[in-house]
């Protein structure tokens, strides 16, 4: 029985200042075949979490079939964690009360396919081929001009400028 075709999803998430302009960039590969695609965009105002969630959404929005094994690589616990210790099943049944970027991470659940889909963390800035091509692509993305708005994006209540 052949098994089922696999991608690689790798991404990275950038923000200069938390808040402050922001990017993604994802790096996603066939394995088997030479065939790989790379994405990225940025915003003119937003934070590095929400960047690294954004990059996962993006990159699982792309997969055109059901019938596929998916792996992304992330160097981010807060996405990795949340998915793979299954806090992301208490946030939801908490309706994402107390919880940053409930707008992603809704949006991510109409998505996200626990049976094809695995999640697995890679130490940032370790010389790790693809997630350093991601962090570049998102850090390049945060520099462009004509950055676009992060919708989603609030302002925590508490701060006072």
């Amino acid at each position: 029985m052949d098994s089922l075709p696999k991608v690689h999803i790798y991404t990275d998430g950038a923000c200069s200042g938390n808040p402050g302009p922001g990017g993604y960039g994802i790096v996603m590969e066939w394995v088997g075949k030479a065939y790989k695609k790379e994405f990225s965009e940025g915003y003119k105002k937003t934070t590095n979490n929400r960047m690294e969630l954004l990059a996962v959404i993006e990159a699982l929005e792309k997969i055109k079939a059901n019938e596929v094994e998916i792996t992304v690589f992330s160097d981010s616990k807060y996405v990795v964690d949340a998915v793979e210790k299954k806090w992301l099943i208490g946030w939801e049944k908490k309706g994402f009360k107390d919880v940053k970027n409930p707008d992603l991470w809704k949006r991510f659940l109409k998505i996200y396919n626990s049976t094809n889909t695995k999640f697995e963390w890679v130490k940032g800035h370790n010389n790790h081929p693809q997630n350093e091509r991601c962090d570049i692509l998102a850090v390049n993305a945060s520099k462009k001009k004509n950055l676009l708005e992060d919708k989603g994006y609030v302002k925590p209540q508490n701060l006072l400028f």
